[in-house]
This record gives structure tokens, C-alpha cells and sequence, in this order.
């Protein structure tokens, strides 16, 4: 069948790049050491930057969560499946970025790509004189919102204030909606976000501001981006993804309340999809309970000296370790070939890193992306470290 032949032929073109990305099934809670495969592996790969996901408070409370409210909320939340738990929830998580946001109101997203295509389509719908200005490395998400935006579309190099300034000044746009991760995914730096609202506030555009790595894990109070740099502004629009250091799953968006009753309004993402098990907002309110506590900061406290221990440790010659200080550190290996040849090696010795190829980042610099829980201990990192040291001298 020709149809059949031409997606055979394009497999097999990802084959021969080394690009064919495979599946591996976790058969134990995601914690830093996991079955996979029927193999017990150390594994240095999920996002479960605190630890959380297999905390007992938050398995307990899902459990409560399905005795008020059963499995599943049964309509979208603008037909009947708003449920109590996601009203608290949106009001407890509103509260706890009230310092950073003006009039701050939330909204909880059953996903974080749901929230960002929601942000930015939301926010551009009904204006047709609306421009885009969006960060070179974004998540997938904060791209696809942009296209899906259906409005002018810039997007400025990383980290590159001079060429965004240049962009806002020249911009005739009466609607201008800037667009960034806090920190970014594959080589785990941080947005200057100081500077980037400062030019928002001049320019009189919305700061989007995707938080998913840094919610929990950045700030004295797990705050996130905004806590960590000391930024408050109306002109703020926060994403905060909940599956990564908050244990649990779903995404929120946090900003002024005009904000987010216009996206109750208009953002499709929102407006026409299931709403989340009322038992996964139910549970994430003890999850923020341990966030916001002293548990949180310890955790927190314990993530950092991780991160400190493993760049310590590296020695590298031909290998490159990103100028990265949050829990993402990825170590750039070059080639496509070598990267997965060298993940395959860590993966016999009972280590478990992703190896992270283009598209997800540009071509020739393939890498490994370590990343760091505070469910770790120092010895899982000080083997780590010995493993990676011995392998880059052979």
C-alpha cells in the first residue's frame, strides 16, 4: 500500500538519523529508582524535580479525592464538571501567587500544553491587531499557540533583549503579547525575566511567562520564577505546570482577574475539553501544602546542593555540562550516534538519562538530559558522576 510505504520510508529515514525516539514501560511509581522493562534502574530523567510523585500525603488525598468525587468530572467545566475541588484548588493556588500578580485570579488546565495554547489564543482572539513575540527556544506548546494564533507571529533569539527591543519599538501592533519559559527545558537556564518585563511594562504587552520547571522548585516559597527574581506587575501571565515538581498532574494559569475571565470566555483549549478528575485538584491542594511548607523548603534546599554536588563532580574534556543552576542539567555530546550510544551505556549499568535529539534541540548538539530530584540522595549523584567521568575518558 503506497500510503503505508511513504510513513515505512520516513521511519526508516528517522532510523538511519538515529532519531527514532522509543517507548519504555515503568512498572513502579516514578522515584529515582524505578522497574523498567522488568529492570531496576536509577534513573535520572523525569521531572519530578521535589519528589512528590509518590509522596503518601498526596497519595492519600487522591485517594480522599475519589471517595467526594468519583473518577472522572463527566462535561467541560463550563457545562457540569466544575467541580468544589477545582474551585479550591483555583482559589488556593490564586492566593499563593497573589504576591507576584496583581488582582491575581487562577485556572486549572487538565495539561500545561492545554494552558499555553489557551494563554496565547486566548488572548489574541477578537483583536486583530495583535503581534506575537516569541522566545527562539519555547516549549513545542508556546509555539503551537502562537500558530494557532493566527496572528503575526515574531519570535526573537534566546535570551536576546536588544533584538526584542528593536521588535517592540518597530511593532504597530495595539495588542503585543511577549512569550517565554522561565527556564528553559533542554538547557535548563533561566529567561531574564527582570528585563523582559521592564520592556513589557515600557511597551505596554503581556509578559506570558511558562513556569513549568521552575514552579516549586524556585523561590523561598516554591513560588517559582517570579518569586526567585522579585517581579509583581499587572502585565504578568503565569503558567504553572503541576505534573513536574508539584507530584501530581494538570497546569494552572495565574494572572490578573480581567485575564482570566477572558479566557474563560474565549480559549478554546478551555472552553471545549473534559474537565480533570476532580481528584487530581483535590489532591494538588496537599501538594501545595508540602510546597509552601517547611518540608518544601527543605526539599528545595536538598535539590540545590544535588545540583551543586553533580557540577562539582563532572570532569569533562570532550563533553560540554550547560551553565545551567536549576534542576536541569543537560551535557552536550555533539552527534546524534554518540549521544544514544553513550544513554545505551548508562542504561547497562543501571542508570537511566534521556538522550535528547533535533528537533527538540538544533542539530549538533545533541545531549543528555540529566535531571535532578530531591528524592535523590547524594550517593545516587556521586554515581552518577563516577559513571559519566568514566565513560567520557573511554
Amino acid at each position: 500500500m503506497e500510503l503505508l510505504a511513504k510513513l515505512e520510508q520516513h521511519l526508516q529515514g528517522l532510523h538511519d538519523q538515529s532519531l527514532i525516539r522509543k517507548r519504555r514501560s515503568v512498572e513502579t511509581p516514578c522515584a529515582p529508582r524505578m522497574t523498567v522493562d522488568g529492570r531496576e534502574l536509577l534513573a535520572f530523567c523525569s521531572n519530578d524535580y521535589l519528589g512528590l510523585a509518590a509522596h503518601p500525603r498526596l497519595a492519600e488525598a487522591m485517594h480522599q479525592g475519589v471517595q467526594l468525587y468519583g473518577t472522572g468530572s463527566g462535561a467541560a467545566h463550563l457545562v457540569s464538571g466544575h467541580s468544589r475541588a477545582h474551585t479550591l484548588l483555583e482559589q488556593r493556588l490564586a492566593e499563593f501567587m497573589a504576591p507576584h500578580l496583581v488582582a491575581a485570579q487562577a485556572l486549572y488546565f487538565c495539561t500545561g500544553y492545554m494552558a499555553n495554547l489557551a494563554v496565547i489564543t486566548g488572548l489574541a482572539v477578537g483583536d486583530k491587531n495583535t503581534e506575537i513575540f516569541s522566545e527562539s527556544l519555547n516549549h513545542a506548546s508556546l509555539i503551537d499557540g502562537g500558530r494557532l494564533s493566527r496572528t503575526s507571529l515574531r519570535v526573537y533569539p534566546h535570551a536576546d533583549l536588544a533584538a526584542l527591543r528593536e521588535m517592540l519599538e518597530t511593532s504597530t501592533a495595539t495588542n503585543k503579547i511577549v512569550v517565554t519559559d522561565a527556564v528553559f527545558s533542554m538547557d535548563g537556564d533561566l529567561a531574564p525575566l527582570p528585563e523582559l518585563l521592564a520592556l513589557c511594562e515600557q511597551h505596554q504587552a503581556w509578559l506570558v511567562v511558562d513556569d513549568a520547571h521552575g514552579f516549586g522548585t524556585l523561590g523561598e516559597n516554591g513560588r517559582g520564577a517570579l518569586e526567585h527574581f522579585g517581579l509583581r506587575s499587572p502585565y504578568l501571565v503565569y503558567v504553572g505546570t503541576l505534573g513536574k515538581a508539584a507530584g501530581v498532574g494538570g497546569a494552572f494559569v495565574a494572572a490578573h482577574r480581567t485575564v482570566i475571565e477572558t479566557l474563560i470566555q474565549r480559549a478554546r483549549p478551555y472552553i471545549f475539553t473534559t474537565a480533570a478528575p476532580p481528584a487530581l485538584a483535590h489532591a494538588l491542594q496537599a501538594s501545595l501544602d508540602i510546597i509552601s511548607g517547611d518540608e518544601g523548603r527543605e526539599r528545595r534546599a536538598h535539590l540545590r546542593a544535588l545540583v551543586a554536588q553533580l557540577r562539582d563532580g563532572l570532569r569533562f574534556e570532550r563533553w560540554h555540562l550547560m551553565p545551567s543552576q536549576t534542576a536541569i542539567q543537560p551535557i552536550v555530546i555533539g552527534e546524534n550516534e554518540e549521544t544514544m550510544r553513550l544513554a545505551a551505556a548508562l542504561y547497562e549499568q543501571g542508570i537511566w538519562v534521556g538522550g535528547i535529539r533535533p528537533p527538540t534541540v538544533p542539530a549538533g548538539t545533541a545531549r543528555l538530559r540529566v535531571t535532578l530530584s530531591a528524592g535523590h540522595s547524594h550517593d545516587d549523584v556521586a554515581r552518577l558522576v563516577e559513571t559519566l567521568n568514566k565513560l567520557e575518558r573511554n
